[in-house]
């Protein structure tokens, strides 16, 4: 019987030490070696590889050179510029190999634009150039024509 009463006191008495530690007493997790512990760490947050670049609008009068199917739109997404006509025929041609639908415009100063898509709302353009830029990194200085009327 005295066994048992020690063993019962004892258990009480680590019972008492326990809850005491929990009131403010020493016991830590905080330098626990114990795999229930949380470690802290600074999220980390990461950078776009490519930064959003800004998309360049420029607001002009534009015929359409070719004669096609193309329609006036307002918005035009510009992949190049050219001064000689002949120029923009032969970018035409390399970007229709790479699986684009090139249209020719000319503006009012008579700088050939080379135009992969026309919409006649904005959003949808501006969606485009950057699909363009992300799968075509050549072509990162797309930008936003706006047509006059």
């Amino acid at each position: 019987m005295q066994v048992f009463r020690f063993l019962t006191l004892a258990l009480l008495t680590g019972l008492i030490v326990s809850c005491a530690s929990l009131n403010g007493g020493s016991s830590s997790f905080a330098d626990s070696e114990s795999p229930y512990v949380a470690e802290e760490s600074t999220p980390v947050v990461k950078e776009d590889p490519k930064p959003k670049q800004e998309i360049v609008v420029k607001e002009e009068k534009v015929t359409i050179v070719d004669k096609t199917d193309a329609e006036i739109a307002k918005y035009y997404v510009i992949i190049g510029s050219f001064r000689v006509l002949e120029n923009a025929h032969k970018y035409k041609k390399q970007l229709t190999q790479e699986g684009f639908m090139p249209v020719l415009l000319e503006n009012e100063n008579g700088l050939y634009r080379v135009s992969v898509s026309a919409y006649n709302e904005e959003m949808p353009a501006r969606t485009k150039i950057g699909s363009i830029r992300n799968k075509f990194e050549q072509y990162n200085d797309v930008w936003l024509l706006i047509s006059k009327a």
